[in-house]
């Protein structure tokens, strides 16, 4: 559960506390060509809000060119610590020293999420993280987030690390004010969901803008994705919510990658379908972006 009192971050961009706004947000980006394709047809199209880059993936540049022929997208870093793919692998930007802990024995960042986070050295990870960021500002990409890859970097073993590669650049992170209980659904233990519950009061109290809600389009079937988008949206409670979305055009290149290329693709073609905006409309959510919250964290709304 998160916090009760209206989030600040919605009052300062205008928003009142009946409001359920929505950041629709695309994961994954220059993991593969077909996320950058992807992507770009969901910008041109208007349905997308915000996106983060795999600055360590192999089409990450491509996504940095995807910015400078989009300058209006909303583009952020998806902070990456594994390399989950069987047949297509990925690096550590800044080390591929055996000692960090970030690499395994074939060179490559961890497949799971729970070897990172038992494994990687936290002065490595601190590196890793900033260099991520770093490399897409030398990409002249207008970095307005930063946001964890399959959560392996929001862990309290990193999260500092984290908040320090973004707000000192004046970069939001994406983080739920969530209290207790709702560190603790998220699956961490009463010592690990206390700390956590301070850290975002802390930040809040900084006026530093924090989501509300979490929800994701599921991977793990395809088909037509619409009637489901448009039941989250209608069950959304107010506030401020992160829709996370990972959408990928139909390629051979994505099959041969994605157990779940069927999920991406889904995801992808409800967002450009025709009868997108009137699901929108009945929804009757608001949307925002985080170069928005940028602009409050920065003190520009």
């Amino acid at each position: 559960m998160t916090t009760s009192s209206f989030n600040p971050a919605l009052a300062a961009l205008g928003f009142s506390p009946g409001d359920r706004v929505v950041i629709f947000h695309a994961d994954d980006l220059g993991m593969c060509e077909a996320t950058v394709s992807g992507c770009a047809d969901l910008f041109r199209a208007g349905t997308l809000g915000s996106a983060s880059v795999m600055t360590p993936c192999a089409w990450a540049p491509a996504a940095a060119d995807l910015a400078r022929d989009l300058p209006d997208a909303d583009l952020g870093v998806h902070l990456t610590l594994n390399s989950e793919w069987r047949a297509y692998r990925w690096a550590p930007v800044s080390t591929r020293a055996p000692a960090s802990g970030l690499i395994d024995p074939q060179g490559f960042m961890h497949a799971g999420v729970e070897a990172v986070q038992a494994q990687a050295d936290p002065a490595a990870a601190r590196a890793e993280l900033d260099a991520q960021v770093s490399r897409a500002l030398d990409w002249g990409i207008e970095v307005s987030h930063v946001d964890a890859h399959m959560g392996a970097a929001a862990h309290p073993k990193f999260l500092q690390a984290c908040l320090d590669a973004a707000l000192p650049r004046g970069i939001v992170p994406m983080l739920p004010r969530l209290d207790e209980a709702g560190w603790r659904s998220h699956g961490l233990g009463e010592a690990e969901a206390a700390q956590m519950a301070a850290l975002t009061r802390t930040l809040a109290a900084r006026g530093v803008p924090l989501v509300d809600h979490l929800v994701m389009l599921p991977l793990h079937v395809g088909g037509d994705h619409l009637p489901l988008i448009e039941e989250i949206l209608t069950g959304l409670p107010a506030g401020l919510t992160h829709f996370i979305l990972h959408p990928a055009r139909d390629t051979p290149e994505l099959r041969a990658i994605c157990g779940d290329w069927a999920g991406r693709v889904a995801n992808h073609a409800a967002f450009l379908s025709p009868d997108f905006p009137a699901v929108l409309a009945r929804s009757g959510v608001k949307t925002t972006t985080y170069r928005a919250l940028q602009r409050t964290l920065r003190g520009q709304a």
